[in-house]
């Protein structure tokens, strides 16, 4: 495990706000996904005014919960958290897809970079495994993604040319 003292570098997130979903299921994991990702914002400058945090039930509310923060206007990005673990019936391949397609279409429909720091894992081993504290948490790297790709949206707006057809 490496510690936030080995972190690599996190992009700057000073004057971002940010949204992070979170799933209360299998909340053990996703507990520690949030704290992964709000370390990684506070490594990177964010202030907590600047982030807010919405809890929804389970997994399969994530990409609503996602969307409907995206098309308020507040947000540079939001980090979606949540952890589905496989069980002995179908339904973890139901939910695992609807998730991850649900967050892309959100993304593309508000135009809001999203990212994805869903756990899908066999055992809840694998899922604590990828909690861990420090910049290998998938939290972090979901938060680390966010602040890359607001910052890259940011900049490709900035360098849009008034009247350039897109």
């Amino acid at each position: 495990m490496r510690h936030t003292s080995d972190a690599p570098p996190v992009a700057d997130a000073r004057g971002l706000r940010l949204a992070l979903v979170v799933s209360r299921f299998n909340s053990e994991v996703t507990s520690r996904l949030l704290d992964g990702a709000r370390s990684a914002l506070a490594k990177a400058g964010s202030q907590p005014s600047a982030v807010e945090t919405f809890e929804v039930p389970g997994a399969f509310e994530i990409p609503f919960a996602a969307r409907a923060a995206a098309s308020t206007g507040r947000f540079d990005a939001v980090v979606c958290l949540g952890c589905v673990i496989r069980g002995e019936t179908p339904h973890f391949e139901y939910i695992s897809s609807a998730v991850a397609h649900g967050v892309a279409a959100a993304s593309g429909a508000t135009g809001v970079p999203i990212t994805f720091g869903v756990l899908t894992t066999n055992t809840l081993e694998e899922a604590l495994a990828r909690s861990e504290e420090g910049p290998s948490n998938k939290g972090w790297e979901a938060a680390s993604a966010a602040i890359d790709m607001a910052k890259l949206v940011r900049r490709m707006h900035v360098a849009r040319v008034p009247g350039q057809r897109v």
